[in-house]
């Protein structure tokens, strides 16, 4: 999906209490996507590495938080982690994509930290 075919969000709440971030969108849809959730599936080169193998299992997330949200362009938005990680630019078609995808992805996190033996 091509940056300007993603739809947009209408709106974007942050959930402290229940950490979790809301986006809704013109169509009606609407996503609620943990705040473990997107740590663990940041963009970032950080979590994914520079290409297909490299990537890093993020681990022990369970509890973090999103201290602020900064928007980037008209594109993507930036979410500032309690653990300090801040590189992630997650785009309008990636949290479209992560919302579409949610359950996939984390019954696959959920895999793979079982694999290795990992703790939320």
């Amino acid at each position: 999906m091509a940056i300007s075919d993603s739809p947009v969000p209408v709106e974007i709440r942050l959930h402290h209490a229940s950490r979790v971030l809301e986006l809704a969108y013109e169509d009606g849809t609407h996503f609620r996507l943990s705040f473990e959730f997107l740590r663990v599936h940041s963009p970032s080169a950080e979590v994914r590495g520079h290409g297909a193998g490299q990537e890093t299992l993020q681990t022990g997330k369970r509890e973090v938080a999103i201290v602020s949200v900064e928007p980037v362009g008209a594109y993507a938005i930036q979410p500032v982690f309690s653990d300090g990680h801040d590189s992630g630019l997650y785009s309008w078609a990636y949290l479209h994509e992560l919302g579409s995808k949610q359950d996939a992805l984390w019954a696959d996190y959920l895999a793979r930290l079982e694999a290795a033996g990992a703790s939320r």
